[in-house]
């Protein structure tokens, strides 16, 4: 580049540019002096840099870094020196002191007008003297060791994730580190907190590493919370405790640090502070800079960094309502629109198709959840497609997914749905993995029955693995609720551990055919069952158990698919009995939700929510919500299960 072409290039002559170079630029307008600087700097024109500081100026910033997590960092290095019209020089020490050694030689032979630099350790500081000999100024980052060392504010940043789980009532905190600089600074931070919130600090919930010790306080819940300095660790933690079948964050809450880039994943969901790598990289480089050509000093990096989500924090376990359990069928339901359901004989034509995750153990589970319940689903799923649609489905509603098992040798359950115009509907089910879920998948997920009220349970998969689940759930108090669809006969060992079932019409003449709806359910009363409750579809439902027999009216909603209407009605009812109302208003309860489903297509997005449904409850039948509860306008009242 020729100073002919700078002139060309500012729109001047070329002793304009002369004059500007050689500091005679009195009687130049200071725009067209920044236009010709701007231009000669950009394409490094070195009788510029002779002129400016009487020596070589070489535009190049030197950057030493100790390992290559500083990516991101380095990327805003790199955009905030081309914005100035200067080039990035990178060595890497590997952590390695004598490559370090290396990297400044390398950096001063290139003769960088600058270094930014990640020392390896304590003695890195003395190879300073090699920059100093060059005549080359150095800055220091991230680093324990050297006076005015700039660093992103871990130690704030280990304060606000330790305030984040005491905001939600954690007290019981450990500290998950890994050795790096930072850890002392996010400790700092995690103690501060501690202190200021009148938490005492404990050595022993510091921890270096995931091991057996961490792993017993947190099954034992000694500690409710980690907060960890670095995302690898706290992936691990996370991975670990899945494999234990600990769930995140009901049996312990998480927050971690993560890169601003290289730690974005799907899954897990962890609550994490975004390490601001890139702006702190963008903040060095600017000012590194300005110091070369202003003489100003670097200012401390600004950065305020908010909690990313809160998907991995809870209130403490002690905390928590109990968990709905249920345990049944997995499918992708696949539902076709007819004029007519086809009948022997006879083909039909589909208007539409839509395919949904389904199955009772889905329905039944994304019903409880959306009712405000905390849900852990037992089942099995095949090794395909499908069960990676379901697996993210379940992450997506918060439902615990840990204790459904993956069968290499199965595929997914599928359902085939018609549905005519009227709402009436008819289903045939491929049960693929459904029928391996076996009483080990059960007791291999114990623990889940431990804090549980209640079970929810369908007869789509095997019998044997339902016994196994109704006495764990009666061996820890929890209530059970059967659905027998798909089934034309019970085993009584499994009626021993049912204390309400809700069939409909059609499956309790099956069942008992010939007899009234009270021979009916009179017949598994005498069989041990607490409660039978029959739902009638537009009729609505029978209840009879040994102190009450009632019919209640359905309610008044437009049909268009009744294929959930069950689950609803079943979720509802599991839901609000949880919640301490009687026995008559869950069951009322559960209608409205029923009625609710059949107004829209398929079963898991017809089925309601906490706020619409209590907000419709309120307009029609406010008295069921403000004296529904034990205790909370009087005694229970007979029907009490």
């Amino acid at each position: 580049m020729t100073i002919k072409e700078i002139a060309q290039l500012a729109g001047v002559s070329t002793s304009t540019v002369s004059k500007i170079m050689n500091h005679k630029d009195s009687s130049i307008s200071a725009e067209t002096k920044e236009r010709v600087l701007r231009i000669v700097k950009e394409f490094n024109y070195t009788p510029y840099s002779n002129a400016l500081l009487n020596n070589s100026h070489s535009f190049l910033l030197g950057v030493l870094l100790n390992s290559s997590r500083s990516t991101f960092l380095l990327s805003g290095l790199i955009d905030a020196a081309r914005e100035q019209g200067y080039t990035i020089l990178v060595a890497e020490s590997c952590q390695n002191l004598e490559v370090e050694r290396k990297g400044i030689s390398a950096l001063c032979r290139h003769n960088v007008d600058a270094v930014l630099w990640e020392p390896v350790s304590e003695k890195s500081l003395d190879y300073g003297d090699s920059f100093q000999a060059a005549n080359i100024p150095y800055v220091l980052f991230h680093s324990a060791y050297g006076e005015n060392v700039y660093h992103i504010d871990f130690e704030q940043m280990g304060y606000d994730a330790t305030l984040a789980l005491v905001q939600t009532h954690h007290k019981n905190i450990s500290c998950l580190l890994t050795g790096d600089f930072q850890d002392t600074l996010f400790l700092n931070g995690y103690k501060r907190c501690l202190f200021e919130q009148g938490i005492p600090f404990r050595n022993d919930l510091v921890f270096s590493e995931i091991h057996d010790a961490l792993l017993y306080k947190i099954t034992t819940h000694s500690i409710t919370s980690v907060v960890s300095s670095h995302f690898s660790s706290a992936l691990r933690l996370y991975e670990t405790l899945n494999h234990l079948r600990y769930n995140v964050p009901r049996d312990i809450s998480i927050v971690s640090l993560r890169n601003d880039a290289g730690d974005h994943i799907d899954f897990p969901y962890i609550s994490t502070l975004t390490i601001p790598y890139f702006a702190f990289g963008q903040h060095l480089g600017k000012h590194c800079i300005q110091m070369l050509e202003k003489g100003s000093p670097i200012p401390p990096f600004p950065s305020t960094v908010s909690l990313d989500n809160t998907a991995s924090i809870q209130v403490p376990y002690e905390r928590q309502s109990k968990r709905l359990t249920v345990i049944g069928s997995i499918n992708i339901d696949n539902y076709l629109k007819v004029t007519k359901l086809p009948v022997t004989g006879t083909t039909v034509m589909t208007s539409n198709s839509s395919l949904y995750p389904g199955g009772k153990g889905i329905n039944q589970s994304i019903g409880a959840t959306k009712l405000g319940a905390h849900v852990a689903l037992i089942g099995a799923v095949g090794n395909d497609l499908d069960s990676d649609l379901i697996f993210s489905y379940l992450a997506e509603h918060s439902i615990e997914s840990v204790n459904i098992r993956k069968c290499p040798q199965e595929v997914t359950g599928k359902a085939y749905i018609f549905v005519q115009p009227d709402g009436n509907s008819m289903i045939s089910i491929l049960s693929g993995a459904n029928n391996a879920l076996c009483p080990e998948d059960v007791l291999y997920n114990e623990r889940v029955f431990e804090d549980s009220s209640y079970c929810l349970m369908q007869t789509e998969i095997p019998c044997d693995a339902l016994i196994q689940a109704g006495r764990l759930a009666h061996k820890y108090g929890a209530k059970t609720i059967l659905k027998p669809s798909a089934c034309s006969s019970l085993d009584p060992e499994l009626l021993k551990y049912i204390d309400i079932m809700i069939p409909n019409l059609n499956e309790i003449n099956i069942l008992c055919p010939g007899k009234s709806l009270g021979e009916q359910a009179d017949y598994f009363l005498n069989l041990g069952i607490g409660t039978v409750i029959i739902t009638l579809g537009k009729d609505g439902c029978y209840l009879k158990n040994p102190t009450l027999e009632e019919y209640f009216p359905a309610a008044d909603f437009s049909a268009v698919d009744n294929t959930g209407a069950g689950d609803a009605f079943i979720c509802a009812l599991a839901v609000y009995l949880q919640k301490g109302y009687s026995l008559r208003n869950a069951v009322q309860i559960a209608v409205y939700a029923a009625g609710f489903s059949v107004t829209r297509e398929g079963v898991t997005p017809s089925l309601i929510d906490k706020n619409t449904l209590e907000a419709y409850i309120r307009q029609k039948r406010p008295e069921l919500l403000k004296m529904g509860r034990k205790g909370n306008g009087g005694e229970e009242e007979n029907g009490s299960i």
